[in-house]
């Protein structure tokens, strides 16, 4: 037998567990992770970073909690007396991969505060396996009591804390979710007002599939024997998929005191009807108390495609509806009624507000990194292909991924990003259970016009 394919067996036998292109598990407890880009140096020059300041604070010595600020440096010059709108952003990537101070959340955040004009906090979390749930949700909640206290000078002289925001992505969203709750509940005299919750493509899922998610085509990120799994893994085997913190209970989202949310969902993700249904919760409890529920769908589009493609239209127009949502002037009293509507066919045919209009700041994307990072959805730039010259920095090509493929060629006609490959998921079966998912009709800006 050849050296090589010794090599090949000895090194797949090391492994414990594959969730890639996330992390990898070896049987001596070693962990890989997969996912990841390069860190970004924070810095308070906003010349440095597109004319947003940056800077890192340590929120919690004794866990190592942390977060990146970023200000906006025009929007604060502009503002004078006039406070910004505060965002606490937490970031995704399974609750086990990514970070605040890497590339793609550094781009992210930072066109979020340009974009909205406001001061965001990026959260920089423990992560799982080493840190398992509920260690994620327990450091966001200190950041937002730290946040509270306005103990940063950033804060104490630019930040609005009754304009606050909880923001995040993935399993961000389920931890800006939980968070809401948790202030909900316990955050009386925090210092800060939770006027509006935005999880786009939330983790959420349940212990019986529901019909959309029973079938994987092999070309979506997410296939859902891999979803099945993730939570025991992050729960460190304490909680399966009927775990209530996965699909929320009635009473849980009755409990909220912020009166709006954003819900944004991608078309091809299989977490899509986890979102949408979610969302419908959220719009009959407001239907009765009062509030306002606001879906954004982006269609032809998978999870997380707004991080790694930034320049698309559609992560174009997903920024956009979250600016406008951030930048709605609050309401003494809000009703039902959705600040956007739209027809069937998703064509915009219609605004209403609750109070006077307002200008927002104009939108500014940030493009491509100067630094290739790990492209492992494969979604690329499609601005590389407009691109003229060879000296431009920012319209390199970037190296395919051995992981899950990238924008390379391929005799292929659909890609396997193999998101949760390995021996471990073929023999496993979806945990049975219950699913609390209420039918309804919603109404959704199509992020497509």
């Amino acid at each position: 037998m050849p050296a090589s394919k010794n090599f090949a067996d000895h090194a797949v036998a090391e492994v414990d567990l594959d969730l890639s292109p996330f992390l990898k598990r070896y049987k001596d407890g070693r962990i890989e992770r997969l996912l990841r880009s390069t860190p970004v140096a924070a810095s308070e020059n906003p010349a440095n970073n597109r004319g947003v300041a940056t800077r890192d604070v340590v929120i919690d010595h004794s866990t190592g909690v942390s977060a990146r600020l970023f200000l906006p440096s025009r929007a604060a010059m502009a503002a004078g007396s006039r406070r910004l709108p505060l965002v606490v952003y937490i970031h995704g990537g399974s609750f086990c991969t990514e970070s605040a101070f890497c590339r793609t959340y550094h781009g992210y955040a930072t066109s979020l505060a340009a974009s909205a004009g406001a001061l965001v906090v990026s959260v920089e979390y423990r992560l799982a396996p080493e840190h398992p749930i509920p260690a994620a949700y327990d450091d966001a909640w200190s950041a937002l009591k730290w946040v509270g206290s306005l103990a940063d000078p950033w804060l104490a002289e630019y930040a609005d804390p009754a304009r606050t925001f909880l923001a995040g992505d993935s399993a961000g969203g389920n931890i800006t979710y939980h968070t809401a709750v948790r202030a909900s509940r316990d955050g009386g005299n925090m210092g800060v007002n939770i006027e509006g919750m935005v999880i786009v493509h939330p983790y959420f899922w349940g212990a019986k599939r529901l019909p959309s998610e029973e079938a994987w085509d092999g070309a979506t990120v997410f296939p859902p024997n891999g979803v099945d799994w993730l939570w025991p893994f992050v729960t460190a085997g304490q909680a399966g998929n009927d775990d209530p913190r996965l699909n929320p209970p009635e009473e849980e989202i009755a409990s909220l005191t912020c009166r709006r949310v954003l819900v944004a969902v991608a078309g091809k993700d299989t977490l899509r009807e986890r979102g949408c249904r979610l969302l419908d919760r959220f719009r009959d409890y407001y239907a009765r108390t009062g509030g306002e529920a606001t879906l954004v769908e982006s269609e032809g589009e998978d999870h997380g495609f707004h991080l790694y493609s930034p320049l698309r239209a559609t992560s174009r127009r997903l920024m956009a509806s979250i600016v406008d949502f951030i930048n709605q002037p609050p309401a003494p009293e809000l009703d039902d009624s959705l600040h956007w509507h739209v027809s069937c066919e998703g064509k915009k045919i219609g605004r209403t507000t609750t109070s006077a209009a307002r200008t927002a700041p104009r939108p500014m994307i940030l493009g491509v990194p100067r630094r290739p990072f790990m492209d492992v959805f494969g979604y690329g730039m499609d601005m590389k292909r407009h691109c003229s010259g060879s000296s431009s920095t920012t319209c390199m090509a970037y190296a395919t991924s051995k992981i899950g493929g990238g924008r390379a060629k391929s005799a292929s006609p659909k890609k396997n990003y193999g998101l949760f490959s390995g021996t471990v998921w073929p023999n496993k079966q979806a945990y049975k259970g219950p699913a609390a998912a209420l039918p309804g009709a919603r109404h959704v800006i199509k992020n497509m016009w």
